[in-house]
């Protein structure tokens, strides 16, 4: 008889201790960021995530046999998403778990049962019911850097949870970094862009807020050409689009997102945001009226002095064109400019199956400073597991 029980969160009693487990499980964890309240239940509110329109998603609780909360975990899938792989797959997330197998296992099973109960073929973990650039993948190098916002944190032990279970590496993703200032730029990046820079049918800007419906169109078209074709991810709707661009609204700094375009139609985009977990760390979870307050206070005394880069993309007809070069160009004389706040750049979500991707940050000067790793766990034993299909060679 195992030591543990699943409890569904179901109520606000549920929900806090959903909340709540990771501020005990990391509090002597110096790097360990705790996230805003509102980003984890916006996630599990049907109002807000337009997945639940395909999906379903549950959250549990674990507790032993003393009555004490020892892990968390939810599981989610949507029909859109899932039939764009293999195999109909689903995903589980926000697992937090103390450093014991049974604990671990005894969540794991129930993922794969409830998942296996609506005709799921395998599962993800730890990804997010929603997109990429939030909540994805277990950290496996860089412990000792601070998350970025809506990333996860977590214990060295969790790589091991997950493959002793038999979960298989599907794909890493890579946090790169380079200092603002620092040179490295290579001959190649500045001899596209010196290219591109002298052919009348490019042109590079960034964004401005009073256009912004123009730059959420031009944004979303770059990404459903440019994204929507890797497996799991689902093209991007208006309204979906509308959505991003208002919840990223309070903190857009027009100078760090960029566009390209070809005779003006879009052909890439660099969306970078100012790191905000600078300032959310000293918010203990709540952006309530004084959090808001105290949020725009740090942020005006220049506590956020760090760019973060969450999507790069290039269509594939322009691809291997120069295109990624120029547009750094293009943003490189705005930031070495001398009233520039940030000083720092982290570029947050390179997989490694887009290794055309991965050459270009090296080609600026990029190294990686984080790893996470995307799990796969196919529930037929026996067939054979293939890694995330290369894109962009």
């Amino acid at each position: 008889m195992s030591k543990y029980n699943l409890i569904e969160v179901k109520n606000k009693n549920t929900r806090k201790e959903f909340l709540l487990l990771p501020v005990r499980l990391y509090k002597k964890e110096k790097s360990w960021t705790r996230p805003l309240d509102q980003d984890i239940e916006s996630v599990f509110d049907p109002v807000k995530n337009k997945l639940f329109r395909n999906g379903e998603a549950v959250r549990w609780i674990l507790v032993n046999n003393k009555n004490k909360i020892v892990g968390r975990i939810a599981a989610f899938y949507d029909k859109k998403t899932s039939a764009k792989n293999d195999q109909p797959t689903g995903g589980l997330g926000f697992f937090d778990c103390i450093n014991d197998k049974e604990a671990a296992f005894t969540m794991f099973d129930a993922c794969k049962k409830w998942l296996q109960d609506r005709e799921m073929e395998a599962m993800d973990g730890p990804v997010n019911f929603g997109d990429r650039d939030r909540w994805w993948g277990c950290l496996v190098d860089g412990f000792e850097y601070p998350p970025n916002y809506c990333m996860p944190y977590n214990f060295p032990y969790y790589k091991d949870l997950f493959e002793a279970y038999g979960f298989k590496n599907y794909f890493n993703q890579f946090t790169y970094y380079r200092a603002v200032n620092s040179k490295g730029l290579s001959d190649i990046i500045k001899e596209k862009a010196n290219r591109l820079e002298k052919n009348p049918k490019y042109h590079f800007e960034h964004l401005d807020k009073k256009t912004l419906e123009k730059f959420t169109e031009d944004f979303r078209t770059v990404y459903n050409k440019g994204w929507a074709k890797f497996p799991g991810v689902s093209e991007m709707s208006k309204v979906h689009a509308k959505g991003l661009m208002k919840s990223l609204k309070p903190i857009l700094d027009e100078r760090l997102m960029w566009f390209a375009y070809y005779e003006n139609e879009p052909i890439a985009f660099l969306l970078q945001v100012p790191e905000i977990n600078q300032i959310v760390k000293y918010l203990n979870g709540k952006m309530n009226l004084f959090g808001k307050l105290k949020f725009v206070f740090l942020k005006l005394i220049g506590k956020c002095d760090t760019a973060l880069g969450l999507i790069f993309g290039v269509v594939p007809e322009h691809q291997a064109k120069g295109i990624e070069g120029g547009i750094i160009m293009a943003f490189a004389k705005v930031a070495l400019k001398e009233n520039f706040p940030y000083k720092h750049l982290q570029f947050n979500w390179i997989g490694d199956f887009n290794p055309s991707m991965m050459k270009v940050f090296d080609q600026v000067g990029a190294t990686i400073l984080k790893t996470h790793v995307t799990y796969r766990y196919l529930f037929d034993r026996n067939k054979p597991f293939e890694r995330a299909k290369k894109v962009n060679i």
